[in-house]
């Protein structure tokens, strides 16, 4: 079956999509994207999601006349019945006649939308190992701007030492990862950085805080000094398509016992069942 994508206005097969090499996405990266996951085949969170993509519009000064149905709608034709996939949708600032850091005095913006399958993150139930970077990314992490490359390059960093993520630190207090927010156990309280320009609001991590306030687990915001990090009972990241990954090794050290911890475990099981009680 081919696959197809949506691109301003029509559906049409991947292989067949095509935008302007003078397209300011192309030039600059001058545009934001989103993603969203569908568990069997329903788009989780999609007002939460389509708020952040307004703040990530907003904060580059562009608007696309679209409430969530017009979203809902868009998505819908691309989406499979009980399959979890999630929607990848980026937005540019369009084609522009001339390449100009200015912006263009007509704006028509590039829309495209496909859907990829969530796949289980190989070696979940062992964990992961991670690196903290100092963080050398811009200062609006709070938009989800489609230029990523310091993300990329930090991640890469990660990788090359056969590890699954960067941590990333700002002035001795660790931020969240190159393509994940943090979190920690620590004292017995799960513990995450508040929202800020320096983090990306993952509606993932969203989610976790309120099924840990449900279940009375012990939660809140806070700034995590590195050394508290270090010495953390549990430490994990999260993302949409990877959910909670708990971090037993950072920086070639054991985080707590080398192996997932309870409170990630019961995390994971409360994230499990909520997704099945949305289908």
């Amino acid at each position: 079956m081919t696959e197809l994508v949506y691109l301003n206005g029509d559906y049409l097969p991947l292989t067949e999509a095509k935008v302007s090499v003078l397209d300011r996405g192309f030039l600059f990266g001058d545009g934001v994207y989103e993603v969203i996951p569908a568990y069997g085949g329903k788009l989780f969170r999609l007002e939460d999601h389509i708020v952040r993509l307004n703040n990530s519009l907003a904060g580059i000064r562009l608007t696309v006349p679209h409430g969530v149905a017009d979203w809902q709608a868009i998505f819908q034709p691309l989406l499979s019945a009980g399959k979890d996939q999630y929607i990848y949708l980026q937005i540019t600032r369009g084609y522009a006649p001339t390449r100009d850091h200015g912006f263009p005095e007509t704006v028509v913006p590039t829309v495209f939308a496909m859907c990829s399958e969530i796949k289980p993150f190989p070696g979940k139930s062992a964990g992961i190992k991670a690196i903290t970077l100092d963080d050398t990314r811009w200062q609006l992490c709070n938009i989800k701007a489609i230029t990523l490359l310091a993300n990329i390059l930090l991640r890469q960093q990660a990788l090359d030492r056969d590890c699954a993520e960067a941590i990333l630190v700002k002035n001795g207090y660790v931020i969240e990862g190159a393509a994940s927010n943090l979190f920690a156990v620590i004292d017995g309280e799960l513990i995450t950085p508040p929202k800020s320009n320096e983090i990306l609001p993952g509606i993932t991590r969203d989610v976790i805080l309120e099924l840990a306030s449900a279940d009375g687990i012990p939660c809140r915001e806070d700034i995590i000094a590195l050394e508290g990090l270090q010495t953390a009972e549990e430490v994990w990241v999260a993302s949409s398509t990877r959910e909670i990954l708990a971090v037993v090794e950072l920086d070639g050290k054991p985080i707590g016992t080398g192996k997932p911890g309870p409170v990630w475990q019961r995390l994971d099981d409360l994230l499990q069942t909520y997704k099945k009680s949305l289908s």
